[in-house]
C-alpha cells in the first residue's frame, strides 16, 4: 500500500505531496521519531513524523500507544475540534464552541501501521538542493474561454 506523505517545510510555510511506494520502510515509526531523508530519496534532509490517519480519516494521537483505533473522551484538542453542532429553528446547523465541551471521538495510535494512508512529516534538518527544486509546481491547466453546452 502506497502512502501519501505531506512534508512541510517550517521555514517557508509550505508543505509538499509524495507518494511513497515502499510502505515497509515507515510501518513500525512512531510518532515524533526522526528518519532519514535518503528513504524518502531527499539526500540530506531528516524528517520528523508529527502524525498521519487512516483510510477514513481517523487521526493519529501521539498520546495513544499502538496501532489500533481507540475511543477516547476528548476535549478540544487532537481528533477533536471543540465545536458542538447545535439545530437552530428546526432549520439551520449552527457550530458553538461549548465550554467544557467533551466528546467519544475514535483516535489512532502513534504508530504507522499499514492501515495509515497519510503520514505527516516536518523537516527538522534541510538538505543542499530546495525542497521548492525537489518538488517543481505543477503546471495548472488552463481553462478555455469556449461556450459551455447546453443542458
Amino acid at each position: 500500500m502506497a502512502f501519501k506523505l505531506v512534508i512541510s517545510d517550517p521555514k517557508s510555510g509550505k508543505s509538499y505531496q509524495k507518494e511513497f511506494e515502499q510502505s515497509g520502510l515507515l510501518v513500525g515509526k512512531k510518532v515524533g521519531e526522526t528518519i532519514n531523508g535518503e528513504v524518502l530519496g531527499l539526500s540530506g534532509y531528516e524528517l520528523q513524523i508529527t502524525g498521519g490517519s487512516d483510510k477514513i480519516g481517523t487521526p493519529m494521537r501521539r498520546d495513544v500507544d499502538g496501532i489500533a483505533s481507540r475511543l477516547l473522551l476528548l476535549t478540544k484538542s487532537i481528533g477533536f475540534r471543540g465545536r458542538i453542532r447545535i439545530k437552530k429553528d428546526g432549520k439551520t446547523w449552527h457550530s458553538r464552541l461549548g465550554k467544557g465541551a467533551r466528546r467519544k471521538k475514535r483516535v489512532r495510535g502513534n504508530t504507522i501501521s499499514n492501515e495509515i494512508i497519510q503520514v505527516n512529516l516536518k523537516v527538522t534538518k534541510p538538505g543542499a538542493t530546495a525542497l521548492e527544486q525537489v518538488f517543481p509546481k505543477k503546471e495548472g491547466v488552463q481553462k478555455t474561454a469556449g461556450e459551455k453546452p447546453a443542458v
